[in-house]
């Protein structure tokens, strides 16, 4: 029996000039999700990030935003999951993820980082891959026919289109958030799927 998510951590880069970046996309989604659970972001030093505490059907949740920069946002989840005593397979990471188009979220458990130096550092942190991510596909620079090097494109806007069908991927995971608080994984799986366009 998988226990149920406690810790959801969105990747992100801190500071308005990284605001609006593919590289944020995480970000947008755990401010969502706070919104969702009524909760309000609070700066956290001891954990380095913002922290929004919420209760959901009467358990302690927390969404976090590290306030390092991307390739360090292990030393923000390590601490939040040491300090409160979570296994990574209670913990929800929210990242970004190249290899899916603009409008697909995936869900999956472990996996190896796919270079992606947030997900890298919070592997590392861990000492494990068996924590959740909730993959947001922005595209990768070559299926969009963008001329841009993947540095620079995950670190720009979104095109208005692009950014249309990024909105509507985050609404369908904000949707199945409840079922992973209550660790219905493969109810939330399939939900996500489905909605999956294409």
């Amino acid at each position: 029996m998988t226990p149920p998510i406690r810790l959801i951590i969105g990747l992100g880069n801190p500071g308005p000039e990284y605001e609006t970046t593919r590289h944020n996309a995480g970000f947008w989604l755990a401010d969502h999700l706070a919104d969702d659970l009524k909760a309000s972001y609070t700066l956290e030093k001891g954990f380095s990030a913002w922290v929004a505490k919420a209760r959901f059907e009467g358990d302690a949740v927390m969404v976090a935003k590290p306030t390092t920069f991307m390739n360090r946002s292990g030393q923000a989840a390590g601490a939040l999951m040491r300090f409160y005593k979570l296994a990574p397979e209670q913990v929800l990471v929210l990242h970004d993820e190249l290899d899916l188009l603009p409008g697909n979220a995936k869900l999956k458990q472990g996996g190896g980082h796919a270079g992606h130096n947030g997900l890298r550092d919070i592997q590392a942190a861990f000492s494990s891959p068996d924590f959740w991510r909730l993959r947001l596909g922005i595209g990768h620079p070559r299926t969009l026919g963008v001329a841009q090097q993947v540095a620079a494109f995950v670190l720009s806007p979104p095109r208005r289109d692009e950014l249309q069908e990024i909105v509507a991927a985050i609404d369908r995971c904000r949707a199945i958030v409840p079922a992973l608080l209550r660790g219905e994984y493969q109810q939330a799986t399939s939900q996500l799927h489905e909605a999956n366009r294409g």
